[in-house]
């Protein structure tokens, strides 16, 4: 279960980064950073875990529950554009430091999940599976995954068929079928698997 623990161990205001869509076909890459104030209820606390644990209705009750207790969280994307322009990993880089930006304040350092620093001049910490034991990496998971569900449900409203409002736009069966049924469209990542190869 994620805690303080690495928090404590840099020191000073830190905050915790995540990203969220690397691996669909379809729809943009959401990075968060999150800021976690001291004094925060055991309760929540003991809610908070790996985004991909948690269930849609849990994520949004604990996204909930950080706002009102003054959680500091900022989010930003990369789009499908980018992803194209850029490759899949520099897209999700930049998502975590437009979201690191974007934060009220500047943390003295960041936990970052995974393997791979975003770069620039807060120092920066690679944590793997680091959503499993950080709180604020923890946090910036749910917060990501909130906002990218949301997004792709939104879009699922203007392209109906391709099931994005369940499947998020990663490789389902359904989704596949919908690919060679309908086609790709403007949110589908060119390149990405051989069912979007010359469909865009």
């Amino acid at each position: 279960m994620p805690d303080f623990s690495q928090e404590l161990r840099v020191g000073g205001l830190v905050a915790g980064v995540d990203e969220v869509g690397r691996g669909p076909l379809a729809g943009p890459v959401v990075a968060a950073a999150a800021l976690l104030p001291p004094g925060l209820p055991q309760a929540l606390l003991a809610m908070i875990d790996d985004s991909k644990k948690l269930s849609a209705t849990r994520r949004l009750a604990v996204l909930a529950g950080l706002y009102a207790h003054g959680a500091e969280i900022a989010l930003a994307a990369a789009s499908v554009n980018e992803i194209a322009r850029l490759n899949i990993l520099q897209a999700s880089l930049l998502a975590m430091r437009r979201a690191i930006a974007r934060l009220p304040r500047a943390p003295d350092h960041v936990l970052v999940d995974g393997n791979k620093l975003p770069g620039g001049a807060i120092p920066c910490t690679a944590l793997v599976g680091g959503d499993g034991i950080s709180l604020s990496i923890a946090a910036a998971s749910i917060a990501a995954k909130v906002l990218r569900d949301g997004l792709m449900q939104r879009l699922d409203t203007r392209y109906p068929g391709y099931g994005w409002a369940s499947n998020a736009g990663y490789a389902a069966p359904s989704h596949r079928a919908a690919i060679i049924r309908l086609g790709a469209t403007a949110h589908h990542r060119a390149g990405f698997g051989p069912l979007l190869q010359g469909l865009n």
